[in-house]
């Protein structure tokens, strides 16, 4: 068995890659691992050291949208997890072209090759972000899209793309769509591990506006187990949430990154809101639960624990990166 995995560097997809040389997942037990990476700044092979010796594994530094390379990669392949985009909010805000590049040009190409080289199954990684912002309850993966972010609305374009390629080529496509991870080696841009490593350094960190938008936390291992699942037994064609269960305003959070790193409420700097910052994200997740058997196995409370010990261990890991970007502030 082959398994293409694009943006297999990044934060989730080496987390999947890590998991499935590991032995975590048995289908993949003898299976040949494939990653794709540019290795734009959110990605490094370094996610990948852990396994990096495993015969089984074979890196490709390329991009999603080179055609050419894409479909070398397609013939023989049996299975694609689609993790490669460009994922983060404030970026997209200040320039969306990049996300518009990667996230659907990029998929359209990988969909495109996969039906040229009839792979056996497509999964495409998307976001909760695609549904907009809900005020009570929870979405399902029927309810209508409405992003509100340029990120969010490239992955939305990507979400139809990869439908239309199953209604009309039949390419077996499923689309996940979970909430916001959390767990190692994720980019210090993102709000748990920027807030970790600021506080670490002693360094101040920011909260947007009145600190009450809430998001749904899903550990990493959670997410991909939950991919693995519908990489197995998904139906094609449908689409999965993946949520982590715990919902949380970004205030809460804060104080519970603060106390994990035993400082007051001091180190926090009030900034204005982000631009279109949608109020509260929540998904239902029933739909994989009762076909896949799908629930969040990491307790939050121990989760985040883990994670913040992860990086206080690994200053050598994320130092370098936060230095590089600059990514001390907002």
């Amino acid at each position: 068995m082959r398994v293409l995995v694009t943006g297999g560097a990044g934060f989730i997809g080496s987390h999947y890659v890590r998991q499935a040389i590991s032995g975590a997942y048995p289908a993949l037990g003898d299976a040949e691992i494939i990653v794709l990476d540019k290795l734009t700044y959110a990605g490094s092979e370094t996610n990948l050291t852990p396994v990096a010796g495993d015969p089984r594994l074979r890196f490709v530094r390329g991009d999603i949208c080179d055609g050419a390379l894409v479909a070398d990669l397609m013939r023989g392949t049996d299975l694609v997890m689609h993790f490669a985009a460009e994922s983060h909010v404030d970026r997209s805000i200040l320039g969306s072209a990049d996300f518009v590049l990667t996230n659907v040009l990029g998929t359209q190409t990988l969909l495109q090759a996969a039906c040229d080289a009839e792979v056996g199954k497509f999964v495409h990684v998307s976001t909760d972000e695609v549904y907009g912002s809900i005020e009570s309850g929870s979405w399902t993966e029927d309810h209508v899209l409405e992003p509100n972010s340029p990120y969010s609305a490239s992955k939305a374009s990507s979400d139809l793309l990869a439908r239309s390629f199953s209604r009309t080529y039949g390419l077996p496509v499923c689309v996940t769509r979970c909430s916001n991870n959390y767990g190692p080696y994720q980019f210090p841009e993102k709000v748990i591990p920027l807030f970790v490593t600021n506080l670490l350094d002693g360094k101040p960190v920011p909260l947007y506006g009145d600190g009450l938008n809430v998001r749904d936390w899903l550990h990493v291992d959670d997410h991909c187990h939950g991919l693995q699942l519908v990489a197995e037994g998904g139906r094609p064609g449908e689409i999965y949430n993946i949520g982590g269960g715990t919902e949380l305003t970004n205030r809460e959070l804060t104080e519970r990154l603060l106390a994990a790193v035993g400082c007051g409420w001091e180190m926090v700097t009030p900034v204005a809101d982000r631009l279109g910052h949608d109020r509260r994200y929540s998904v239902d997740i029933g739909k994989i639960g009762s076909e896949l058997g799908y629930e969040p196995r990491v307790d939050f409370v121990t989760g985040l624990a883990e994670t913040v010990r992860w990086y206080s261990e690994n200053r050598a890991w994320w130092e370098p990166l936060k230095e590089r970007a600059a990514l001390t502030g907002r």
